[in-house]
């Protein structure tokens, strides 16, 4: 059979490399990734897919640390750092220029909106529009008319559209014909709710969950195309939420308990308020009555400091200073990473860029600690799994996948 002929692993890999390329896979999320690869493994033997893995891992570990940046030079010009590779993003002077993942959004002088996908840049319009976007999506409104692009492709929302929100993987809108609140998620337009008096937004939006208010003062929580009662509060005071990725975490007022929404259900985690908290992808930090800094997720709790200095989280990291030293929490585990606290810093999904005791920047990409600069004067930003530093001529340096480029 065709299985045993010496180039059916070279002909397979060309088939996979071609299918690859018409499913659009720069444009694809970490996740989309998998799965595609996942359903094309399922035609290969046990062994053939042990193979294939180990030759398509510098592939998936590439597309995961991607990293895409924009800026505007000395000469005023907007460059893009994309693929390891800088270049000039648009011909005209660009201004409203906002930044995620994997899109860059921005407006040109002729009144252009388009949108970079890591790719080309697409004109989206050449009205003047107001946008909101997020690592994956963007939405737009022309009036009242209101779009959303996902997957290199734009759709028509409704003609009526009020105030709106984007997460990562949905789109939460008011549409006035109706006072509905809706949410598109997968491509599907669901209703929230319809609201009888003023219409308002949603106590918070997450990454891909939603908690909202109904008109009888009924919190619920839409996660992943289902609605979850959370229960009535009308106190004057509203209840806080907190969201990230598939977890939720609030003072519950009725119980007077520390409560988290995570994979479809509610625990109180803690039989007293917490204090200060934060949400990541799919865990909550939170300090305790007593100021102890715990972590919640995965249907765990865990401690992770008694006397910190400082502390926060945001998507897959948490920092925290002690001893005056510095730490972070990744993936269930403690590490220190500095012999010093930051007094400056900024988190995004597996980095933390901050000011060095020095003056300059330094980053610390999946609990691996990089010196960028040991220039003052500089601007630093986080995107993807890298860090861009502007310079005060306005040149650039960027730490990816370990290297540093300069511009």
């Amino acid at each position: 059979m065709c299985e045993n002929n010496k180039f059916f692993p070279a002909l397979l890999t060309c088939f996979l490399l071609t299918a690859i390329k018409l499913d659009n896979w720069q444009k694809r999320t970490f996740q989309q990734k998998l799965t595609f690869l996942a359903r094309f493994l399922t035609i290969l033997g046990p062994m053939k897919k042990w193979t294939f893995l180990l030759m398509l891992l510098p592939m998936l570990v590439q597309a995961q640390n991607k990293t895409l940046f924009a800026y505007m030079d000395f000469n005023r010009f907007v460059k893009v750092f994309s693929n390891n590779y800088f270049f000039q993003l648009d011909h005209n002077e660009v201004y409203n220029m906002t930044l995620g993942d994997n899109l860059i959004c921005y407006q040109n002088a002729q009144k252009d909106f388009k949108i970079y996908d890591g790719n080309q840049s697409k004109l989206i319009t050449n009205q003047m529009v107001k946008f909101k976007q997020s690592d994956n999506l963007v939405a737009w409104n022309i009036g009242s008319l209101l779009y959303y692009w996902e997957d290199g492709t734009p759709h028509n929302i409704t003609a009526f559209g009020g105030d709106y929100a984007v997460g990562d993987s949905l789109v939460v809108f008011q549409d006035t014909r109706f006072n509905t609140l809706n949410v598109i998620y997968k491509g599907e337009t669901i209703q929230l709710m319809q609201q009888t008096e003023e219409m308002y937004m949603p106590e918070v939006v997450g990454d891909n969950v939603v908690v909202f208010r109904d008109n009888g003062e009924n919190y619920k929580v839409f996660w992943r195309g289902e609605i979850f009662e959370i229960g009535v509060w009308s106190g004057a005071q509203k209840i806080q939420f907190v969201a990230g990725t598939d977890i939720v975490a609030f003072n519950d007022p009725n119980t007077r308990t520390f409560a988290v929404f995570e994979n479809g259900e509610f625990v109180d985690v803690e039989q007293i308020w917490a204090g200060k908290m934060k949400a990541g992808r799919g865990f909550v930090a939170y300090e305790d009555v007593q100021g102890n800094l715990k972590v919640f997720g995965g249907g765990k709790q865990s401690d992770v400091a008694s006397f910190n200095q400082f502390w926060d989280a945001k998507d897959d990291l948490v920092v925290w200073g002690d001893a005056n030293s510095t730490f972070i929490w990744q993936n269930g585990e403690k590490k220190q990473v500095l012999n010093y606290t930051v007094q400056e810093w900024k988190l995004k999904n597996d980095v933390m860029a901050f000011k060095t005791n020095v003056g300059g920047v330094g980053a610390c990409v999946n609990g691996k600690v990089h010196e960028i600069t040991n220039m003052t004067n500089t601007e630093y930003v986080i995107n993807g799994h890298g860090v861009m530093v502007t310079l005060a001529n306005r040149t650039v340096m960027i730490l990816s996948q370990g290297q540093i480029f300069r511009d």
